[in-house]
């Protein structure tokens, strides 16, 4: 069974990164084979095998699959390694290509000096909402007030991010759910004011029923942008979804309120970094 399911995995993959689905089924079957024919590769991948041609004959101008001009012919996929590099250097360069070519569409209004502080958006997904953290923590001018509800918000990328934050002369606050998250994150970032946060609904309230969602971050950057993030559990206790609110403007509703609940949650209560103002 986990067998099928790898083969159904890479299938799928394949397709997600660019080939078609009897291109990424002749692949896979060729990876299982030292070599093979066109009915070789039609029995072991299901693909017709008046398709099969068709599709080796893209795998080789992608430099996917060999091909040994014998009768039959045979043809061989090239090593794994070399064809994840293969593929991820044609992602990279078509996700290249897409950012320039989007940049250089015409806006169709003109862009607005007036800073808009009301507003509220939303993000999803555990990579676009890490993508968005990494992105605040990057611009921020003064100061990163970061308080951790899950530890797995805690990456290797983000604290590379936070350390080179403070080596520039930034002010990096993070809080934490747990004593063991705080000494994790402290003897990564020895410079960092790092604390057991005070917000112990982070976890949710004990009382509500079939409240299984969690706060997992709060950033707050520089007084005045905001990102709250929360996830929801199945029964196994795996993260079913991540969600997560983003504001900017100092006296934008949202950053107000989330700027006075983290500076409750701060050691300190009344530090002053997180008065309002």
């Amino acid at each position: 069974m986990n067998n099928v399911s790898n083969h159904q995995q890479a299938v799928e993959l394949l397709q997600q990164l660019g080939l078609k689905e009897y291109e990424a089924k002749c692949l896979v079957a060729l990876s299982r084979l030292p070599k093979g024919t066109a009915k070789e590769i039609s029995e072991t991948s299901d693909v017709p095998r008046t398709r099969v041609y068709d599709a080796i004959r893209v795998l080789e101008t992608k430099g996917l699959v060999e091909i040994q001009h014998s009768n039959p012919q045979q043809f061989r996929a090239v090593p794994i390694e070399e064809a994840a590099e293969t593929l991820r250097q044609e992602y990279e360069s078509r996700t290249d290509t897409l950012v320039e070519a989007m940049e250089n569409i015409e806006p169709t209004v003109p862009d607005s000096d007036e800073e808009i502080t009301h507003e509220v958006w939303a993000l999803s997904g555990v990579t676009p909402i890490r993508n968005r953290t990494g992105q605040l923590i990057d611009a921020a001018g003064q100061e990163i007030v970061l308080i951790v509800g899950r530890d797995e918000v805690i990456t290797e990328e983000l604290l590379d991010q936070l350390q080179a934050a403070q080596e520039t002369g930034l002010r990096v606050l993070i809080g934490t759910a747990t004593d063991q998250l705080r000494e994790h994150i402290a003897a990564a970032l020895p410079d960092a004011e790092v604390f057991v946060s005070g917000l112990e609904w982070l976890n949710g309230s004990p009382s509500a029923r079939a409240d299984e969602t969690t706060i997992s971050r709060l950033l707050l950057i520089d007084q005045n942008t905001i990102l709250v993030s929360s996830v929801h559990e199945t029964e196994t206790g795996a993260i079913d979804t991540e969600k997560a609110v983003f504001g900017r403007g100092f006296d934008n509703g949202i950053v107000v309120i989330a700027r006075r609940l983290m500076a409750s949650g701060l050691q300190p209560a009344d530090d002053p970094a997180m008065a309002d103002e």
